[in-house]
């Protein structure tokens, strides 16, 4: 584990990406910004940070996923090691939401993005970005998110979450290389959002409908049963949970 620690930067992905791109990097090198000003997320939404309040990091991961089907394997991977870290914390009424938004009580208190570089047929290089609503208080025009302080009623050492995080990971990958992904899987369909509950959603073309969450298929579709008993499968960019 290599970590580089950095004050203020636009991204911790982009810089990673741009890093790796010139020089060789090792396997599990983390980029940690105090201050991230251009931190993206899934829609290529923002993600806003105060300085000095969260945690934003990057993870290089190569030599892990072995061909293209894999891919969200670790997206389920990483959902469920962050949840695993927020248990430690104590953190109550967790859940994940698809495709690997942490939320608890309802509120996002985490967010993920993963980019994939596909070097051959056999060589995938991955880098995770991960922010976490750590010490903020204040989100303003963000009723959907929260932070760890927040919720718990506590100040949080970041450092302590990034290490927590970090080892439960790489125990993790371990475990991944050595008996596969099926346990994480069922840990991460035990714990999905609205799995098997009737709620609302709104498709591409701004319709809103009734459906409910059965699960999420190995490519990361989300497959959701309809009103008239059909099974339809939306990709992250079709659809929006209405909660």
């Amino acid at each position: 584990m290599h970590i580089i620690k950095l004050n203020a930067i636009d991204s911790t992905n982009t810089y990673l990406k741009e890093l790796s791109a010139k020089h060789t990097v090792v396997n599990f090198t983390v980029v940690v910004a105090e201050n991230q000003t251009n931190g993206r997320g899934q829609r290529g939404a923002n993600w806003e940070v105060e300085n000095g309040k969260n945690l934003t990091f990057s993870v290089l991961i190569k030599d892990l996923l072995l061909n293209v089907a894999e891919v969200f394997n670790l997206n389920v991977l990483v959902a469920v090691s962050l949840f695993q870290t927020f248990l430690q914390l104590k953190i109550e009424n967790l859940a994940i939401k698809w495709p690997n938004d942490i939320l608890a009580d309802k509120k996002k208190i985490c967010g993920i993005l993963i980019e994939n570089q596909f070097k051959s047929t056999t060589e995938i290089l991955s880098i995770i970005g991960i922010g976490i609503n750590v010490n903020q208080e204040n989100f303003i025009n963000l009723p959907q998110a929260n932070s760890l302080k927040n919720h718990a009623g506590q100040e949080f050492n970041k450092d302590e979450i990034l290490m927590l995080f970090l080892n439960q990971f790489q125990n993790n990958l371990n475990l991944y290389k050595n008996e596969g992904a099926s346990y994480f899987w069922k840990f991460y369909h035990k714990n999905l959002f609205k799995k098997d509950v009737p709620m609302p959603f709104e498709d591409i073309s701004k319709a809103k409908f009734m459906g409910i969450i059965k699960q999420v298929m190995p490519n990361g579709l989300l497959q959701i049963a309809l009103d008239d008993d059909t099974l339809q499968l939306f990709d992250i960019k079709d659809l929006k949970m209405l909660y």
